[in-house]
């Protein structure tokens, strides 16, 4: 599910992208040199947003191909799928959250602050964030 989003995310932003371009050359020059100038530089800037958003899927992809998944896990690491008593985890990149037989997981990176915090714990083990107290219960 996390390739599909990634993947998803890529081709949407290929799409921009090319639409952004397309504008671009469809754009011709009139004799207000300003306005066109003006269209085009918007338009760029367009395509440069895209391109960043681009950038950023493209290592959300080489992070997720990057994880080795344990299926028996000592401790909780990237590609960690995590019980607790307040839900569901997996561990590999922030992309919100995912349904999976009938269960609801969030997707966190390891970087976020419940990532931090899940990182090298094991079952049984407790913490706190915002507030709110975790107890792992599985790890997988």
């Amino acid at each position: 599910m996390c390739i599909d989003y990634v993947q998803n995310r890529i081709n949407e932003a290929r799409q921009a992208i090319d639409n952004s371009q397309d504008s671009a050359n469809e754009e011709t020059k009139s004799s207000a040199g300003d306005k066109y100038e003006t269209g085009r530089e918007m338009m760029q800037q367009e395509t440069d947003r895209n391109q960043a958003q681009l950038n950023e899927a493209n290592k959300l992809m080489l992070a997720l191909t990057k994880i080795t998944y344990n299926t028996t896990p000592a401790v909780i690491e990237a590609g960690s799928l995590v019980n607790t008593n307040n839900g569901g985890f997996f561990i590999a990149i922030s992309a919100g959250s995912f349904s999976a037989d009938g269960k609801t997981f969030f997707v966190v990176s390891p970087a976020s602050p419940i990532g931090v915090k899940l990182m090298g714990k094991k079952a049984g083990d407790e913490f706190d964030l915002n507030g709110r107290s975790y107890h792992i219960e599985s790890i997988a």
